[in-house]
């Protein structure tokens, strides 16, 4: 088959526009920042927010997920890329005791970057008696010496003396996202 110069010329234009049109469609990156997701404490609400690439970002006392109580919509809602396939494993697998338990039973069908970031979204309930070190990290601002150092003075006469103890390891703001953490026991 032989073309003549008018119809490559042809086939090369719409080659040209085809591409600046997916160009454009898909953007560079360079005039627009991302979005980040801030999740709020109200199940179900989530608001974009124009990412600050000079800013530091403090996700700290960002409200999550329960994943033992929320709704699918509630996940599709929060959740940036979360399907429906998903949504029904983080559902399956209720009631999660343990950080641990939801990383272990999830990581059965994403690696451990993506559960790692589904955990920004979400949490397991705490119960101050119970939950090992990795259950009682999720809060912000404690780490793992002081998770230690709270199951170390267990047992807690009530979730009020749990707290006091916590509010020696972390700020007012981290400490008001633990008691949304706590377990309605």
């Amino acid at each position: 088959m032989i073309f003549n110069s008018s119809t490559v010329r042809f086939v090369m234009l719409l080659f040209a526009l085809s591409f600046t049109q997916l160009v454009t469609a898909c953007g560079s990156g360079a005039e627009q920042a991302p979005s980040i997701t801030t999740v709020s404490s109200t199940p179900g609400t989530a608001t974009n927010q124009p990412a600050n690439n000079t800013a530091v970002r403090n996700d700290t006392a960002k409200a999550k997920l329960n994943l033992n109580t929320a709704s699918g919509n509630d996940f599709l809602t929060n959740i940036p890329g979360l399907g429906n396939r998903m949504v029904h494993e983080f559902e399956e697998y209720r009631p999660y005791r343990s950080i641990q338990q939801f990383r272990r039973d999830i990581g059965k069908y994403v690696n451990p970057a993506q559960v790692a970031e589904y955990e920004k979204y979400v949490y397991v309930p705490i119960a101050e008696n119970e939950s090992d070190a990795a259950t009682l990290q999720q809060i912000p601002g404690l780490d793992a010496a002081e998770a230690g150092a709270l199951i170390a003075g267990r047992p807690f006469a009530s979730p009020d003396a749990f707290l006091s103890k916590l509010s020696e390891k972390v700020s007012t703001e981290e400490l008001a996202v633990a008691k949304t953490y706590l377990s309605k026991q």
